[in-house]
């Protein structure tokens, strides 16, 4: 009932900022718009919080009264899981990253701007936006050469203590929120955070015309990579993965060649494949997108003289590599972690359509405890339901 008054009043006030010619209070209303008394002073704001390992409630989370400077909030329309949500939910931590209390999940989003707060002159209210997660100190060398994913201090959304996006209403920096294209949905733009994972890691790799291309693992972040590469306008693109379904996909998304991993074959036999996959030499660039020993093992056996291997999976935190045989190859492994500077670069190759995510959307919810529940066991249980990207239409 509290929720159903506050977006009338929201409504009331949209209507009257659009007739009347009244300055913008720090709250978004026109001044004089609402009466002081009628305000929400109250926002109730259903969220999905993790409190442990399997602990997933949906339970209220407080909004301030008052945005910050440069701050608005979002109505969140389009919120999809990522794998690290579910690691997250299922083993309460990735590396270093330990929940050690309430922290609600989600980082793949988009939403409509309700409010904005004091000296925001990029948006207004009504406006659809892709919501970048990661937001860096700006303090440290690497925030100020503009690589700022890898500042030390950055507050991205459910990275422990850093709460996410999975919830009615957040507040985020004007700055870090990207407006959508009439013809790019809400859901496309929740998009805009996976496919920035495969942009930063085509960047690093320098993926072009005249490259032939390795991604080793056909999940969401591997299939999104492919469709990243294909952008770049990489010549070929092989594709290896063990489950048959995701290849398939693969295929569908435009894969030169979809190579199935047999169980038990060793990563010398993979690495020929793959070469054989890609004539004339063999990949020029392997994006592992499945982060373990023996899938960087392949790359490293796999790619040509001369050539990179870009290392986006983090399956495994330790593992031994032939660096003899890298060294002799000249073989650059290079890092990618999350993206920076790519947002407005995947929302015009979405526009423009050059990239289409949709086919990767597999599942969908709306927004509510039993569903969030469902919607992350779905996730879980990929292998079974067959889920690459699941997604909740908030309303």
């Amino acid at each position: 009932m509290a929720l159903n008054y506050m977006r009338a009043l929201q409504k009331v006030a949209k209507s009257r900022l659009a007739t009347c010619s009244a300055v913008t209070s720090s709250r978004g209303y026109a001044t004089g718009a609402l009466p002081e008394a009628v305000e929400p002073a109250v926002w109730r704001n259903p969220a999905a919080v993790l409190h442990g390992v399997n602990d997933l409630r949906f339970e209220d989370v407080p909004m301030p009264d008052r945005l910050q400077d440069e701050y608005v909030r979002i109505e969140m329309k389009a919120v999809g899981i990522c794998g690290s949500d579910v690691h997250y939910w299922k083993k309460g931590r990735i590396a270093d990253f330990v929940v050690t209390g309430p922290m609600v999940i989600g980082h793949e989003s988009a939403g409509t701007v309700v409010e904005l707060g004091p000296n925001v002159t990029n948006l207004k209210v009504g406006d659809r936006v892709a919501v970048e997660p990661g937001v860096p100190c700006w303090h440290n060398k690497a925030s100020r050469e503009g690589r700022y994913n890898l500042c030390p201090d950055i507050r991205f959304f459910a990275t422990p203590p850093h709460h996410g996006s999975l919830a009615q209403y957040i507040d985020h920096p004007a700055a870090f929120c990207f407006p959508l294209a009439p013809n790019l949905t809400h859901e496309e733009g929740a998009m805009a955070e996976p496919l920035s994972v495969g942009v930063h890691a085509c960047r690093r790799a320098g993926v072009s015309p005249g490259k032939n291309v390795a991604i080793i693992g056909a999940g969401p972040i591997g299939l999104i990579t492919l469709l990243a590469a294909k952008a770049y306008g990489a010549d070929t693109i092989a594709v290896t993965d063990v489950k048959e379904d995701n290849l398939s996909l693969a295929d569908t998304l435009g894969a030169n060649v979809a190579l199935l991993q047999q169980p038990h074959a060793t990563t010398a036999q993979v690495a020929e494949a793959l070469r054989t996959a890609l004539p004339p030499f063999g990949p020029d660039i392997i994006i592992d997108c499945a982060g373990f020993e023996s899938t960087m093992q392949t790359a490293v056996q796999a790619c040509v003289p001369g050539g990179k291997v870009v290392l986006v999976g983090m399956g495994q935190n330790e593992m031994k590599l032939p660096m003899a045989s890298a060294s002799c190859k000249e073989v650059d492994l290079l890092g990618s972690f999350r993206y920076a500077n790519t947002y407005a670069l995947c929302l015009k190759l979405m526009e423009s359509r050059k990239v289409d995510v949709m086919p990767l959307i597999t599942h969908r919810f709306g927004f509510s405890s039993d569903e969030v529940t469902v919607a992350f066991d779905t996730a879980s249980r990929a292998s079974e339901t067959g889920a690459i990207k699941v997604m909740f239409n908030m309303n």
